[in-house]
Parts: structure tokens; sequence; C-alpha cells
């Protein structure tokens, strides 16, 4: 996809250079493709090769293609025009049934011919021996066709009009005087082909068989038609192939625009331009921002929520408290904390390096989403997809909604993933921890020491053996004031700790919660927004892409 969007962006600025446009097309049809209509697609998938390919063919050649109904002189015209008698002229219905070609220059016009799909019988070149003696060269580098008939009643004979009137690089049509109006020609082939105006003629055959008076008329009412059909401006000639009336101008006409060498630079452009305009009203050319980036936090959350990140949270600040509790507390309380079971284990979040290893990856037992956690995964998913879909076409902003929920099948598996993770950091005791457990053993065997001291003193009372001297500071005995306060300072720092080990149990709860939420921002980003993304980004490609065609 990246490649794609860097192909549009250069092609963007290089103007209406011939194969930057085609390039632009394929590169928009490329990116379009499962987003827009599959028809309106593949057609300008087929216009963008076909153009590549008569673009490699031979530049000095134009093929011009007689096509008309039937009766209305086709063949006759073609043979005009060549000055031989090539096609044949049906006596009792006249009628072509194949395409007839014939070439002057010969360079490149049978590889030309044969990319039109002419087979090799039915091609003629004037330099071959059929010519006699060199004619003059107002038409080096025609490529002439003769069609078959466009209302024959046999069907392989409009499918191939319709593939060589998508492959000429200029069309004249062959119109009778009573037929000229016919909806078939009109409705099918001139006005579907507005866009192709500028490498159109009209030719107005059998002129010899209306009156002289209506002939002037007859053409401006045919101008009219063409005028309906979005095709004003394309000439009008009348001619009479078996008289050679208008002939010469025909002639003239095509011949001119032979030797400007336009005709298939027109018509690859016009073609471009038609399957580029069709596709862009679909399409669209609005703007989209990076609109789904704004909506992350309200993800996180939702997926946080989701996923068990409060429970998980509360369960490492009560963790932290007992363990806490436990190394800190007064000794000879602190081990009925440790009977309490310990939060994490429960989920299935202190398994260790070891229980890690042996289950491939620890499984949390964290609680299931329930309908209404659900339900805000959905709100928030929806959102993203809405506002990055806000200014786009209906195609698109469901091409959007699609990838936005395209990987939530894999959102339990991911979300347990994520927690299980991540190092919540509860199993590493601080090194304060350690001093206040050192301290609290030695103020409880200052107690002891005190307790037995006064112990021994008990005995040899009752034993009514003589006391030795008991020392003793500030008017209190010393074995008394080791035991009391032993007692009372290992009680008054285990209250102070138990303040500390709060304010130590929220401040990792806090930590956690970041690494957690960090997480499943990691989760968001590759089940939604990166979906998300790759859309906007073949949008854009394609926006790109059809500018490129179109400028």
């Amino acid at each position: 996809m990246t490649s794609l969007v860097e192909g549009a962006k250069r092609l963007v600025g290089r103007g209406d250079d011939v194969p930057a446009r085609i390039e632009g097309l394929r590169l928009a049809a490329e990116a379009a493709r499962g987003r827009l209509d599959d028809a309106l697609v593949d057609e300008a998938a087929r216009i963008a090769v076909r153009a590549g390919e008569r673009l490699s063919l031979s530049g000095n050649h134009t093929v011009v293609a007689l096509a008309g109904a039937t009766g209305s002189g086709k063949s006759s015209t073609f043979n005009a025009l060549t000055g031989l008698d090539l096609a044949a002229i049906g006596v009792r219905r006249p009628t072509t049934s194949w395409t007839m070609a014939c070439a002057w220059g010969a360079e490149g016009a049978g590889e030309l011919m044969d990319w039109v799909g002419v087979p090799k019988r039915h091609q003629v070149s004037r330099n071959s021996m059929l010519d006699g003696p060199r004619e003059e060269r107002d038409l080096e580098g025609l490529v002439l066709l003769d069609l078959p008939d466009h209302d024959s009643t046999e069907v392989s004979h409009h499918v191939e009009v319709d593939r060589l009137v998508k492959l000429a690089d200029m069309l004249v049509w062959v119109l009778d005087p009573q037929k000229y109006a016919d909806a078939a020609i009109h409705d099918r082939y001139l006005r579907p082909l507005a866009s192709h105006r500028e490498i159109m003629l009209v030719a107005l055959n059998h002129i010899d068989e209306v009156p002289t008076h209506q002939r002037a008329s007859m053409v401006a009412d045919l101008e009219r038609l063409l005028e309906a059909d979005g095709l004003g401006g394309v000439p009008v000639i009348a001619t009479s192939a078996r008289h050679g009336d208008g002939i010469p101008e025909l002639r003239r006409a095509i011949s001119q625009r032979v030797a400007a060498k336009k005709a298939t630079r027109a018509r690859l452009m016009a073609d471009v331009s038609a399957a580029a305009t069709r596709m862009l009203e679909v399409n669209g050319d609005a703007k989209p921002g990076d609109v789904a980036r704004d909506r992350k936090d309200e993800l996180v959350s939702a997926f946080a929520d989701a996923a068990g990140v409060p429970t998980v949270v509360h369960a490492v600040e009560q963790s932290t408290r007992r363990r806490a509790a436990a190394a800190t507390g007064w000794p000879v309380t602190a081990w009925l904390g440790r009977l309490k079971p310990d939060p994490l284990k429960r989920l299935h979040l202190d398994l260790g390096a070891r229980g890690k290893e042996l289950t491939g990856r620890a499984r949390t037992s964290v609680p299931e989403a329930s309908p209404v956690q659900r339900a805000r995964v959905d709100i928030a998913v929806r959102s993203a997809a809405d506002a990055a879909s806000a200014a786009l076409t209906p195609p698109w902003a469901a091409a959007v909604r699609r990838a936005s929920v395209s990987r939530l099948d894999d959102l339990g598996d991911a979300l347990d993933g994520a927690v299980s993770s991540v190092d919540l950091g509860v199993s590493r005791t601080p090194v304060w921890w350690r001093l206040v457990q050192v301290l609290q053993w030695a103020i409880v065997l200052l107690a002891l020491g005190g307790a037995a001291w006064l112990g021994v003193l008990a005995v040899m009372g009752y034993l009514q053996l003589p006391e030795p001297t008991t020392p003793s500071y500030g008017g209190f005995p010393v074995p008394t004031s080791m035991l009391v306060g032993g007692v009372a300072l290992g009680i008054l720092l285990g209250l102070v700790c138990r303040v500390l080990v709060g304010w130590s149990a929220r401040r990792r709860a806090r930590s956690v919660d970041r690494r957690l939420r960090s997480a499943i921002g990691g989760v968001t980003e590759h089940l939604v927004l990166t979906p998300i993304e790759g859309e906007i980004t073949a949008y854009r490609t394609v926006r790109d892409g059809l500018a490129a065609a179109l400028r």
C-alpha cells in the first residue's frame, strides 16, 4: 500500500503526461478494488491496461474505424478511401461480416493490426505489391478499419463492433439519410461516447439520393441530433461513396488528424478521463483528517474496561498491601496476613517465570467482559470509524466500518495476552521493606531479650535465690524497658509502615495501570486503528490517482 501512495503522489505532480495519467488510473483501480463497485473498477483497470498497451505500440500510426449500420455504405466508403476494392459489397443485403484493415506505411502497422485483432488474411498494406505505383503520401501512418454492421442480426458482429470501437484511435460514423436518426446508434454508441467527440467524424453517406434542396437541412438536422447527444462541434461531411461526392473532404479531414498524430493521444486521454470521471463520482475527492487517532484514548479506555484492567489494578494494590504488611508489619502478628489469599493468584497473574514457561503464555482468570462493557467497545469502535469516514462517500464509509470490526474476533485473546504480558512488578521487594523487616526483627529480639531477662529474675525470686543487681535507666529497669519498649516500638513502626505501604501500593497500582493501558493501546492499534488507516490510505491513493488521471 505504501508503494501505491508514493506512486500516486509522484503522478499528481507530472502534469498531463500520458503515461502518468494512465498510471494514475491504474493505481486508482488497484487501490479501489473491493471498495468501489467491481464493474466500475474492472472497467477502469481494463482501460488502463488497454491504454498502456496502445501507448507501447506504433505511435506513427493512427487507427481509424469506419462504423455504421447495414446499408450505410461503410464498405463503399472504405474502398473509396483506400482506392482499392478490398471490402466486399453485398448485392441483395449489403453487410460486412468481418473487419478489414488497410495500412499506409508498413513499419509498426502489422503489430498494431495484430493488437487490434484483425486476422492476417484481412490485413492489407498500401506499400505491398497490390498498390502498383506509390500513391500520394497524405494518408501515411493511417490504419483504416471497416467494421461489421452494428445493427447486424449476428451477435458476433455486435461484439466485434463494441470491441473495436474501444480500440480505435479515431471513429468515423457512416450514416444513411434514411437511418441517421435511428435510436440504436445514438443510444448505444454516439451518446455514451460524448466525451470522445474530439476523435470523431460523421459522414452522411448516400447524399446523392437526397434532393439537392434538402441536403443542407438534413445535415443541419443531423448536427442538431449530435448536439443533443453531447457531440456538438463534431464535423459532419456529406458524402457519396458511389459518385465520389465529399470523399476528398473526408479524406482530407482524416489525413489532417493522422498527420497531426494527436488522435491516439486524444483517444487514450478520453478513455482515461471518462473512466476516472465515473470513478470520481462514486469515490469523491474529500480530504479526511487523521481523526481516528483522536479517538484512541476513548478506544483504549473501552478496551481496558473490557479487559478487566480496573480489576487487575485493584488486585495489584491489594496484593502489594498484603505482601508489604507481611514484610514490614510487627512479626508477632504479621504472619496472620499470609493466611489471606493473594488477589493476583486468583486472577492467574502471579505465575512467575516458570509458570509461563509451562503454559507458553500465562492465561488470566480476569472476568469476561459484561454486555455493558462489550457495548461500550462497540460504540467506541463505531465512533472511531464514523469519525474517520465522516467526509467520505458511502462506499468508502462502509469500507472503513468493515475494516474497523474486521479483526475484533481476536479481541478477547488479544486483550488477555496483553494483560498477561505486562510485568506487574509485584514480585520485586523494595529495599525499604527489607530494612524495615530487619529493624522489626531487631526490635522483636530486643523485646524477647527483655522478657527473658525478666523471666530469669522471676525464677530466681521464686526459688529464693539472691537476685543480681538490675540496672535501670531513667527510673525504669532495663529489662522492663526492653520488653515494653520493644513491643511499643514494633507496634508503632508497624502503624507508620502501614501508611507508607498504602502510598506505595497506590503508586504501584498507578504504574501498572499505565503499563496495562499501554499494552491495550497496542491491541487497539493493531485491531482497530491500523485497519481504519489502511482504508483511509487506500482512499487517498484512489483520490490522488484519479487526480493524476484527470490532470
